[in-house]
Parts: C-alpha cells; structure tokens; sequence
C-alpha cells in the first residue's frame, strides 16, 4: 500500500524513537551551536591566556558521561529509528531519519573526530602558557579554523535536526489522512 494511503497510526515504539531522535538530534546541535554563538567569542574577547587555559579546561572536562550519548549515540538513535520507521511501513520517515543520521556522521561526527579533536589534542599539548604573547600566537592560530569547523558541525546537526523533523512531520501527516 503506497505511504499516502496508509491509515494505520505509528506505533508506540515508532512515537517513542522518533522523540528520543528529537532529544538526541536537539542536544547535539544545541551542543555546538552554543560554542558559535557564546563560548568562542567570548575566548576571542579575553585575555589569550585565559582563551587557552580555559579552552583546555572544556575540552578536557567534554569528555564525560553527559556529552557520550549526545555525541556517540545520535546517529546510532537515528538509524534506529529509520528502521523502526521503515518496518512500520513509514519510507519518508525512514528515510529522513536515516538521511539525518548520515548528514550527522559525515558533516558532525567525521569533522570532530577529524579536525576538532587533533586541534584539541595540540593545544593540550602546549601545557599552560603563562606569556600573553605566546598564548596570542596560539588562539591566533587555533581560534579561527576550529570556529570555521565548529560552523560546518553546526550546520550539519541543524540540518540533521530538521530531517528528523520533517520525518516527524511525515509520521504525523499519515496518521491525520482521511479515511474514506
């Protein structure tokens, strides 16, 4: 039976995933679109050994138990979801759902794993920088191109966070078709 006339609603199970991929796709936009707009200009506009010190600090304290699921487990959420979608009969959903999985892990996912995470890793290694100079030196040389990469993250996670919507939107346009 083509998808537009199908009149039977999504299951609990499908309600419930989509939501949690809502949650999951939500947090980890969110997650990165707080660093665009709030943390990175705010290290831009202070002292560059505080930018350095205190970006050390997050980078090393984002490796927690909160951030895992949020990070790790979106796609993973997604294409579970797809399934469950795609067993129900629901193939936009299941396709958006997996479309969003995919746009995550490649524009999100791949660039921290990357770029993000190996600049990172390098300024950790400066250890504490104590001279404004060299600190300066430093951010002037990390700060833009992670920014420029934090923004395509960014971008991805919003555009996956929209497919998830519009998968949602699907699910929803079924259940509301007339019966005749």
């Amino acid at each position: 039976m083509p998808e537009s006339m199908k009149l039977a609603t999504a299951s609990p199970i499908l309600r419930l995933m989509a939501l949690l991929a809502l949650l999951f796709f939500g947090a980890i936009f969110g997650f990165f679109f707080a660093w665009v707009c709030s943390t990175m200009w705010g290290l831009d506009a202070a002292n560059p050994v505080v930018a350095v010190a205190a970006m050390q600090a997050m980078n090393e304290a984002v490796r927690n138990a909160v951030f895992f699921p949020a990070f790790f487990l979106t796609p993973v959420v997604g294409a579970l979801t797809a399934y469950v979608a795609w067993r129900g009969g629901y193939r936009t959903a299941c396709g958006a759902f997996l479309a969003a999985s995919l746009v995550y892990a490649v524009g999100a996912f791949l660039p921290t794993a990357t770029v993000n995470v190996p600049m990172n890793e390098a300024l950790a290694a400066q250890g504490p920088v104590e001279s404004v100079e060299r600190a300066a030196e430093i951010w002037a040389a990390y700060s833009p191109d992670w920014q420029w990469w934090n923004t395509a993250r960014t971008l991805a996670s919003g555009v996956a966070l929209l497919l998830v919507g519009w998968a949602m939107l699907s699910i929803s346009n079924l259940q509301q078709a007339p019966a005749n």
